[in-house]
């Protein structure tokens, strides 16, 4: 019996093109849309990149300079829960930078990361009112749950957040 070559050829391209348009279809309908929805839908949230893996989703979000990070995120983890499953989830964020905001972020952290470090989450609010008063305008806003701090600095049009991990660990926070 001999085998033509042309038909196991196209076999295999038809099977191997319809295994994959189904997992891509399956992935993007069942999955990266509705999770995409979700996190559009989150107040605050002007715009969204998403990339959903096997291990890990990672969320890019232009925030709005008074969106609730804490909010959003507890939203977004919440309703998405069932899409995000075991997965970790990680977020770049991005407010209205400045040239001011970051300079002030950069003299305030070492104080932050002081107090994130020996886990008195209490200090944070009071040091980053102290460093406030070096801009008139700037208004800090700070958050906690139990995965993370959430900051939110405005400047007039100007806004920075920050979500620092409440785990100890050496060196620079992943957002960073």
């Amino acid at each position: 019996m001999k085998l033509r070559l042309l038909p196991v050829v196209l076999s295999v391209v038809i099977s191997a093109a319809v295994l994959f348009g189904g997992w891509f279809t399956y992935t993007s309908l069942a999955m990266e849309n509705p999770l995409s929805s979700i996190i559009n839908q989150s107040q605050g949230v002007t715009s969204s990149e998403m990339k959903l893996d096997s291990t890990q989703v990672n969320i890019k979000l232009q925030l709005k300079p008074d969106a609730n990070l804490r909010e959003i995120v507890n939203h977004i983890q919440t309703d998405g829960a069932s899409i995000i499953g075991k997965r970790t989830v990680h977020f770049d964020l991005t407010g209205t930078p400045s040239a001011k905001l970051d300079e002030w972020w950069s003299k305030a952290l070492f104080d932050v990361a002081q107090a994130m470090e020996t886990k008195h989450y209490a200090d944070i609010p009071a040091t980053l009112q102290k460093y406030a008063t070096d801009m008139p305008n700037l208004k800090v806003d700070s958050e906690m749950d139990s995965t993370y701090v959430y900051i939110r600095m405005t400047d007039g049009e100007s806004s920075k957040f920050e979500m620092l991990p409440r785990v100890s660990q050496i060196g620079v926070w992943p957002n960073e």
